[in-house]
Parts: structure tokens; C-alpha cells; sequence
């Protein structure tokens, strides 16, 4: 079973949505577990409070060491072997796709959910943590990024989807944006799904999807398109010459 920890101050909101959906069903089915931290029940402090004003003044607080290492230390006594830690920050490296399957094989994933202005700097040190950022941009607390990350990396976990093959031809997994998609009704509001959906050809249907995939990313993310023209160049190459490079 993989399992996440999550250090929080609000373990209700992590537990709320792993319930749903999804995750919840391979929760129930014991193919992952989330477990959900409160931070602030490992504070010595005998009003409660997890942070302080940051030496050196400016504005806010800062979340305190000492709740956060003796809260990964109550999770940690528990796993006998090393396991990576990941603070949600704007700092961090970008989290994408080839990142959530890394992290699939992983048996166990903690993530650190910061607060207020920030966390102090020794209590990153002592964890060894690795900043992850989800997009440039600022959110209230961690707790958004790391369901996310949760959500996209248990997709890749065998046995949470119905079929493996489901997370293969998504967004992404081919360095492709998805091809588009049709259900019935076959005709609704003027507007017709593609002949060749309909026509029972497989490979025709494979060829015009991977066609349509390249052509919306080439118009929405020239970005992803450049780097899998680079990394699948002989597809690029005249028929007659795909033969000589190999």
C-alpha cells in the first residue's frame, strides 16, 4: 500500500478531499492511504501557537520549528526506512507529469504544508525537505498543492484506475496535450462527431487521435511540442528516410 503523510494545520480539509472521488475509492480499496498530520498538536507552547514574529522584523509570522520536527518525527518512528519529504513552495522545482511517476514508485511520501509568511529556515535543514512548486503563483497554505500532487501521482499507482491503460493516453503521458473526445448522442446541436470515430478502424482511429494531439499541442503549447519534435525526430523525417536512420 503507498502511503501519504500529510503535516498540516488542517488535516480536515486534507481528509475531506482524498475522500472523494478517485482517491477515495482507492483509499477504501487499500491501494493508498493518506494520513493527515495536525501540526499543532505537537506544540510545546501552552497557548497552542505553532508560530512567532521572524527575527530581524518585517511583516507576518513564521511558522516554528518545534511543532513541525517533533510532528515528522511522530510519523517517521513509524517507517523504517528513508523517506522523502516535500514542502510545498513557489521555490521549489516544477511539478509535472515525468515528476508524479517518479514519485509513484515511491512506498511512502511526507508533505509539509506551510502556513502564514513561511517556515523557519532550520526546520527545512533538519527535514532535508525538497521544495515543490505547482505553478508560479501564491496560495493561502500547502495544503492545495500537495492535493494535487496527491490526486496526479496516485493516478499512476497500479490498481487506483479501472484500466492501467487510462493514465497512459492522458495529457501528458506522452509528452502530448489529449486528443479530443465524443460520446453519444453521434450528432446533437448541429454539430458532428468525426466519421472516422464511427467508422470501427483502430488504426485509422489511433492515427487521427495521435494526429489531433499533435496538432492542439503544437497550437496551445508550443512549448511540449518543441521538446517531443526533439525527442521523437524520426517521426518528424520523410518516410524514405526513416529506414536510413535507423
Amino acid at each position: 500500500m503507498k502511503k501519504y503523510y500529510v503535516m498540516t494545520l488542517f488535516p480536515d480539509m486534507i481528509k475531506n478531499v482524498v475522500s472523494e472521488s478517485i482517491t477515495g475509492r482507492a483509499i477504501k480499496n487499500r491501494i493508498i492511504d493518506v494520513e493527515a498530520y495536525n501540526i499543532r498538536d505537537y506544540t510545546k507552547d501552552p497557548h497552542n501557537h505553532v508560530d512567532d514574529y521572524p527575527f530581524g522584523g518585517g511583516a507576518g509570522m513564521l511558522m516554528q520549528v518545534q511543532p513541525i520536527l517533533d510532528c515528522y518525527r511522530a510519523i517517521t518512528e513509524k517507517i523504517d526506512h528513508p523517506v522523502r519529504v516535500l514542502n510545498m513552495s513557489p521555490e521549489g522545482k516544477r511539478f509535472d507529469q515525468k515528476m508524479a511517476m517518479e514519485l509513484s514508485k515511491e512506498d511512502d511520501l511526507i508533505f509539509l504544508c506551510g502556513h502564514y509568511e513561511g517556515i523557519d529556515e532550520r526546520a527545512l535543514q533538519l527535514l532535508q525537505v525538497e521544495n515543490v512548486s505547482i505553478g508560479d503563483y501564491i496560495l493561502t497554505g500547502g495544503e492545495l498543492p500537495a492535493l494535487s500532487m496527491i490526486d496526479a501521482i496516485s493516478r499512476l499507482v497500479h490498481g487506483v484506475l479501472n484500466k492501467d491503460a487510462s493514465y497512459e493516453i492522458e495529457s501528458f503521458s506522452d509528452g502530448l496535450l489529449e486528443f479530443p473526445q465524443y460520446t453519444r448522442p453521434a450528432e446533437i446541436e448541429g454539430l458532428r462527431v468525426p466519421d472516422i470515430l464511427l467508422s470501427g478502424d483502430h488504426k485509422k482511429v489511433d492515427a487521427w487521435r495521435h494526429e489531433q494531439s499533435l496538432n492542439r499541442t503544437k497550437e496551445l503549447r508550443p512549448d511540449l511540442y518543441a521538446a517531443y519534435v526533439a525527442s521523437h525526430q524520426e517521426e518528424f523525417m520523410p518516410k524514405k528516410n526513416r529506414r536510413k536512420a535507423k
